[in-house]
């Protein structure tokens, strides 16, 4: 069984289980790469940080994280993880929703030109 893998500008990532109540990714942020300041509308994540350092920003509040820490991001909260180092930074991300499609993903900062209108409040 070959598993989905998508390159992306800031890595990549890997699913390693999608079921109907839950998705897990395997997901590489490049050196001096960040992910889309962002949010769901359908799912939570839980990340476990397997190698490197970088940072997390949930709701505007930004703090460090390296191999061995935890982050639990709720159903609609505003997050983003970066790398500033010069490693790769490495994470395991399980979704647990309704729905896991990559259309899911409201964007409101992007590095990459992928930012979306506002969306409302929830």
């Amino acid at each position: 069984m070959e598993r989905e893998h998508d390159e992306r500008p800031w890595g990549c990532y890997t699913v390693l289980e999608d079921a109907s109540d839950h998705k897990v990714k395997e997901i590489v942020v490049r050196p001096e790469r960040r992910l889309s300041y962002q949010r769901h509308l359908r799912r939570s994540e839980h990340w476990f940080i397997v190698r490197g350092e970088g940072y997390v920003v949930l709701d505007g509040i930004e703090s460090e994280v390296r191999a061995g820490d935890t982050v639990d991001v709720p159903l609609g909260t505003c997050h983003r993880i970066g790398n500033r180092s010069s490693a790769d930074l490495v994470f395991v991300e399980v979704q647990h929703g309704e729905y896991f499609g990559e259309d899911d993903i409201i964007r409101l900062e992007d590095d990459f030109g992928r930012q979306d209108a506002p969306a409302p409040a929830t």
